[in-house]
């Protein structure tokens, strides 16, 4: 394992794999999963909705809006 290097970015022939990513940054809350079933990258729901709101403004919204629902409607 190791780090990402500088001089390995910004090629066209980099590539960042899910489990790459995972095994080089000894990321933790995040893994990956091959096979033939239930096959995909899964995380933490925090890591998940971070992700989500970043590449989706509209979900992101979404998210604060429910959020502020939940805490106005909390006896």
């Amino acid at each position: 394992m190791g780090e990402i290097k500088n001089n390995e970015v910004g090629y066209s022939s980099f590539n960042l794999s899910p489990k790459r990513w995972i095994d080089r940054t000894n990321a933790i809350g995040i893994y990956s999963k091959g096979g033939k079933y239930s096959t995909g990258t899964f995380a933490h729901p925090d890591i998940a909705f971070e992700f989500a709101s970043w590449l989706s403004p509209t979900f992101k919204l979404y998210l604060i809006k429910e959020f502020e629902r939940l805490k106005r409607n909390e006896i």
